[in-house]
């Protein structure tokens, strides 16, 4: 073939984590117009080709560019289009250079040309030990190599990123060329919004278009801070993040926090490996962004999904309700429906309202309480949302370094929470009577709102106990079964205890993943809420009530209660097995719906961290926790029981050897309940 250096410049408009980043201006040029510029004065190249996907969202990229040359090929197989667009163009040589580097550097790509061309070297680039600022990256080789690469290469992380293949080929010669200083640190490429603005200052600094590395690294040298505003920033990170991490990281420039709901952030299982977002979810089985399917044995979103993931009966039901318009002018009949079941499954409670959500739910239920007993002070035991009412709590530091550190609490910022709110909510441990006692003894209580289970169940006629005190002193007894409430019983555990609260709360699985929650309570304290405005445009829509309905319908014709308790104590039995198998110490707790489990180690957070590294690695969402739905059939669990025992091997090893787990761990260790909310 006759010599011919072609530059192929990978580009595209549909980033993951930055989509058009290769269209944003840099001073009075987008990315790509820079990077097209500064590479057209390279000596040694013959001709530039920009390789973009062959779809609608990426052939604008056309119109911008009319003295280009253009090849359309795969999205996703990167490799595929690079080899076809060698071979179209004739390349004797390939030069790689990917479309998000503005500040490519001509004379460091005609050096890495020059020793690829006077040595006898299959691959020469700048990558393999980065010594450049991240950025000006270039490899060059030969079409043969491409073709080789394009021919045997399978995973998807060789065909989407072009040379790992190639880097792993232990039969070609490579050379790596290296900088005289060490810039690796410095980001000159762009793949979130910080790097943009980065790059603004940076080509101002300047204020011309021809600076190349000895400029850069004068000003390196110069003044450091310049040029590591973005280091943070983790070098090439996109080429092992899965889509969906590559998704959070864009979530979190734009979304505080990046999403709704802190048990869904994967740091709380593991940062930079957990897939993040889902496409499809079915059963006990979710699908995340790249169609990989996963069998979940986790959250099974947060113990919504008693019926599994897309129940059809459900489903069904709110699409029918969904084409007779899912809200209009006029009340939907289908509350007055839901109304009648929950009461006569309550025939201690007498009137229902309802909410989208169980924060919203315990909100109404303590105005509520409050506006019946006259008095403001509440008494609490577990968890009950976000409000204020309920983070005033941790405004009392006696209380917060007492008591709250065996609660959900500890750790939640006051930031926001009106200080006159001090002293107005008051935490008692579970089981704990005479510590309730003495918070209503000292202080004027409207309402005591607790969960029925705490990890443990109550002892000592904890609930006869509180129901008695809560009698005695017209205190208004709220029972928060948002979690528990379909769990072991049919509507609530405490119809279990056979003690009857004055309100009780049921949400999550009551709609089977559609958003509703009931609070139930006496007609004495629910009138209330024709005095104390509680509305909301969102709680009269109709899905919700439909899909509770059907929910319930199911439920008590299949007695699933009882299925998801007996498939639960499976896994504790299981777990326990597996513990004393493997001579590992663990804390089991939990409902038998709910399962859960801690490693008794001081490394418990590294090694949980481990067990859900390596349960994904073996396609299952796993944690210490299980929300056990229908769906969890036998089948699954002794799946799960037999990957498991793989993981608890490798901790018995851990423990055993004496080794540094993070030596296992591939990337950061996951954040701790809401010790950390960001």
């Amino acid at each position: 073939m006759e010599k011919n250096i072609i530059a192929i410049v990978q580009a595209r408009l549909t980033s993951s984590r930055f989509p058009n980043k290769i269209m944003q201006k840099i001073g009075d040029k987008s990315i790509i117009e820079h990077l097209l510029s500064r590479a057209k004065r390279s000596k040694k190249i013959n001709d530039i080709v920009l390789a973009i996907p062959n779809n609608k969202k990426n052939i604008d990229i056309k119109k911008n560019f009319k003295k280009v040359n253009f090849f359309l090929g795969s999205e996703n197989d990167v490799l595929d289009r690079y080899y076809k667009a060698a071979k179209k163009f004739r390349a004797s040589t390939v030069v790689r250079i990917c479309g998000d580097c503005p500040f490519i550097d001509p004379n460091i790509i005609d050096k890495i040309i020059n020793i690829y061309e006077n040595n006898d070297y299959d691959y020469v680039s700048n990558t393999i030990t980065p010594t450049f600022p991240d950025g000006l990256d270039v490899e060059v080789f030969s079409f043969d190599v491409l073709k080789k690469a394009w021919l045997k290469a399978k995973t998807k992380n060789d065909r989407e990123h072009v040379t790992p293949f190639i880097l792993k080929d232990k039969s070609l010669k490579k050379f790596n060329f290296k900088y005289k200083y060490d810039l690796s640190k410095i980001r000159l490429t762009i793949d979130e919004k910080l790097d943009l603005r980065q790059l603004n200052v940076i080509y101002s600094y300047f204020k011309k278009k021809n600076f190349g590395i000895e400029e850069i690294n004068k000003l390196f040298k110069k003044n450091k801070k310049i040029l590591l505003t973005n280091s943070s920033i983790t070098r090439n990170e996109g080429g092992y993040l899965n889509l969906g991490q590559k998704m959070w990281k864009r979530a979190k420039n734009i979304i505080p926090g990046g999403n709704m709901l802190l048990s869904k952030r994967p740091e709380m299982y593991a940062p930079n490996q957990w897939p993040t977002y889902y496409s499809k979810a079915k059963g006990c089985h979710i699908w995340d962004l790249e169609k990989k399917k996963y069998l979940d044995m986790s959250l099974m979103s947060v113990g919504t999904n008693i019926l599994g993931y897309s129940n059809n009966s459900v489903d069904n039901a709110v699409i029918k309700t969904i084409k007779n318009s899912n809200m209009s002018s006029l009340n939907c009949s289908e509350e007055i429906f839901l109304s009648e079941k929950l009461i006569d499954m309550h025939k201690h409670l007498d009137m229902v309202r309802y909410a989208r959500t169980g924060g919203e739910a315990n909100a109404i239920a303590i105005r509520l309480a409050r506006a019946s007993a006259g008095y403001d002070k509440v008494a609490i035991c577990g968890y009950h949302g976000w409000h204020d009412w309920y983070l005033s709590a941790n405004l009392n530091n006696k209380v917060t370094n007492g008591v709250l550190k065996n609660h959900l609490l500890p750790g939640l910022s006051t930031a926001g929470v009106p200080k006159n709110l001090k002293n107005t909510v008051y935490p008692f441990n579970f089981n704990d009577f005479n510590a309730l006692e003495k918070i209503c003894s000292n202080n004027k209580i409207g309402a005591i709102k607790m969960e029925i289970f705490r990890n443990i169940p109550p002892k000592n006629n904890f609930l006869e106990k509180v129901r008695k005190l809560a009698t005695k002193k017209k205190i208004v007894l709220i029972f928060d079964e948002c979690t528990s409430g379909f769990r072991e019983t049919f509507g609530g555990l405490h119809l279990k205890y056979k003690v009857q609260p004055d309100m009780c709360i049921l949400g999550k699985a009551l709609g089977n993943g559609f958003p509703i929650t009931a609070i139930l309570g006496k007609r004495e304290v629910m009138e209330n809420a024709q005095t104390s405005f509680i509305s909301s445009t969102f709680w009269t829509e109709r899905s919700g009530y439909v899909a509770a309905l059907k929910t319930l319908e199911l439920m008590e014709k299949m007695k699933s209660w009882k299925t998801i308790s007996i498939q639960g104590k499976k896994i504790k039995n299981m777990i326990k097995r597996l513990s004393i198998e493997n001579k590992i110490k663990t804390q089991i707790s939990g409902l038998d719906a709910c399962p859960s489990y801690n490693i008794v180690d001081n490394n418990w957070l590294q090694l949980k961290t481990v067990i859900t590294q390596e349960l994904l690695n073996e396609k299952i969402l796993g944690a210490n926790t299980t929300y056990v739905s229908i769906s969890h059939n036998d089948k699954i669990i002794n799946l799960y029981e037999k990957k498991l025992d793989k993981v608890f091997k490798l901790i018995k090893k851990i423990q055993n050897d004496n080794f540094d787990v993070r030596s296992v761990l591939k990337g950061p260790i996951c954040h701790s309940g809401f010790k950390r909310l960001n």
